[in-house]
């Protein structure tokens, strides 16, 4: 199953660090099957707000996103961003082939059924 490092990023102001962390993440992805989905992109906010910048980046599983998170290679270069990027990061896993939101619904369903 797909899985998804997301940071949400805010008050990123230039600096050579910053470039630095650019030009060296992807190499320490890339070991674990990671790539861009979105990096730094235009978006629309449909609903609430979002300031800052979106990065996605895919991963053939969990473990592998784990483990890019944890490597040696991404902890040595972390610092360059967090001194100098607020934001927020998570991993999340993504949802099989064929997903059908239908069983999610049912499940909901029938919590509901037996609460008072």
């Amino acid at each position: 199953m797909p899985a998804y490092a997301i940071a949400h990023l805010q008050d990123a102001a230039p600096h050579p660090e910053i470039a630095e962390y650019i030009e060296r993440i992807p190499a320490t992805f890339e070991p674990y099957g990671g790539r861009f989905l979105v990096h730094v992109t235009p978006h629309e906010v449909k609903e609430g707000t979002w300031p800052g910048a979106v990065v996605l980046i895919g991963f053939p599983g969990i473990a592998e996103a784990r483990a890019w998170w944890d490597s040696p290679g991404y902890r040595e270069i972390a610092p360059l961003r967090t001194r100098h990027v607020q934001g927020d990061i998570i991993l999340v896993e993504g949802v099989p082939e064929g997903y059908d939101p239908a069983a999610t619904a049912e499940a909901m369903r029938k919590v509901l059924a037996v609460e008072p």
